[in-house]
């Protein structure tokens, strides 16, 4: 059980909490590139860590990100004019550029030279994996931007669903890190079969065991921590295991276990306390899936299943579109699609849950692991500036994988996740 104080150092990431200053210092998502796709096209209003901003590209094709409030007299350049390499406030006209600058101040005699006294913030952009990345931390501290685990390349095919969710981000993470669930939440969507390894068809996935309770084993990394759902395969229980190896890439990412068509990862951007952005995201160096068939498959697609600024049209108001009669007739949830199920569990535990009033069991290792990972870093982060995986020893995220697979009872799963064994730094 935790106290009051660790949960909110696990969950406050607006201004000076400790769990937000950590995330200051990795590169965050702020959007998709299909957000900001068009020069001088319209700004995106953003969120990140309590922070209002706009996000734009110039008519050079260059990203933004700035404070989304006019230096002048604070009006929102999220209704601005993105014209001639950069954005115009309506109110009086100054204009800024994507790092910051005012170029011009229609209001004010250029003689004055007020422009060059003031600048507006701005934050550092990086297009890379479907993403628009930025880094808000001190510019002294930032590290040159590294492809994350699930866009090793820039070929790499990444297919992303966004969604809006109405709570904070540390228990949608654990909901990402607890494999358990998955064998009763999306048991009608991730269904036992007779196959060599876990697959993926076009309506559902298939896993090769029907066991609900795995045994759970857990170790800490240098980038956060790994750890495997060990479950009794449908056949030749006697002498294999089924492994399902989940990491999780501190501060906000976890790989999840592949299936035969691609791999899949989550990555989290806070919005503010009580918000998140959530990225469910299936990639693949040789195959994958089309974005709009992976939006598809787990009822996500905007204009449809989401609007168009991601925001999920199944909510609490409206039962998150449970099907009550589709229950009677075979259906776990009665809920369509893998996110909307987690998000009905998420929001409803509330906007920050209340972890001091929680039962926990044996299948909630990782999810303990987690917290204790990640307060101790927020303590750290408080005492000493340093921030959980930018210390060395480190592995390149690149490096780093997800598992699964039928393996003989005698296999060290431990080996499976980092690429190149004599890469591997284990914390003690």
């Amino acid at each position: 059980m935790m106290t009051a104080e660790e949960n909110d150092l696990l969950c406050r990431v607006e201004g000076d909490a400790p769990m937000g200053q950590i995330m200051r210092r990795h590169w965050m998502p702020a959007c998709l590139i299909e957000e900001v796709a068009e020069p001088d096209g319209k700004p995106l209003k953003v969120r990140l860590l309590g922070e209002d901003l706009v996000v734009f590209r110039d008519s050079d094709g260059r990203l933004g990100i700035i404070d989304e409030y006019c230096p002048h007299r604070r009006a929102s350049l999220a209704f601005g004019r993105n014209e001639e390499c950069g954005l115009r406030c309506l109110y009086h006209g100054w204009k800024m550029d994507v790092d910051g600058n005012v170029v011009e101040m229609a209001s004010e005699p250029p003689e004055s030279g007020f422009a060059e006294k003031v600048k507006v913030k701005a934050y550092p952009a990086k297009e890379w994996g479907g993403f628009v990345w930025t880094y808000m931390g001190p510019r002294e501290t930032m590290p040159d931007f590294e492809p994350p685990a699930f866009a090793p390349t820039e070929n790499t095919r990444v297919s992303i669903v966004k969604i809006h969710v109405n709570c904070n981000w540390a228990q949608i993470l654990e909901g990402q890190i607890d494999s358990a669930h998955s064998s009763s939440l999306h048991s009608s969507d991730m269904r036992p079969a007779k196959v060599d390894a876990a697959k993926a068809v076009d309506t559902h996935w298939l896993r090769p065991s029907t066991d609900k309770a795995p045994r759970l084993q857990v170790e800490r990394t240098s980038f956060g921590f790994h750890y495997a759902a060990i479950r009794r395969p449908i056949a030749n229980a006697n002498v294999n295991d089924y492994v399902r190896v989940t990491v999780y890439v501190a501060p906000f990412t976890a790989l999840i276990p592949p299936n035969n068509a691609y791999n899949v990862a989550t990555v989290l951007t806070p919005t503010d306390d009580t918000h998140t952005a959530f990225h469910f995201i299936a990639w693949s160096e040789t195959g994958g899936i089309e974005q709009e068939a992976w939006r598809k498959f787990n009822v996500a697609q905007p204009g449809i299943d989401l609007d168009h600024a991601f925001n999920n049209l199944r909510t609490r108001a409206n039962d998150y579109g449970q099907d009550r009669n589709a229950m009677r007739l075979g259906n776990f949830t009665g809920i369509k699609g893998i996110p909307n199920q987690d998000i009905a569990m998420w929001e409803t535990m509330g906007p920050i849950a209340d972890r001091t009033r929680e039962k926990l069991g044996a299948s909630d290792l990782a999810v303990v692991e987690f917290r204790k990972l990640m307060v101790d870093a927020a303590r750290q982060m408080q005492q000493t500036g340093v921030a959980i995986g930018t210390q060395a020893p480190r592995i390149p995220h690149v490096k780093i994988r997800s598992f699964e697979g039928i393996v003989p009872k005698s296999t060290n799963w431990r080996s499976f996740t980092v690429a190149g064994d004599a890469e591997r730094e284990k914390v003690a």
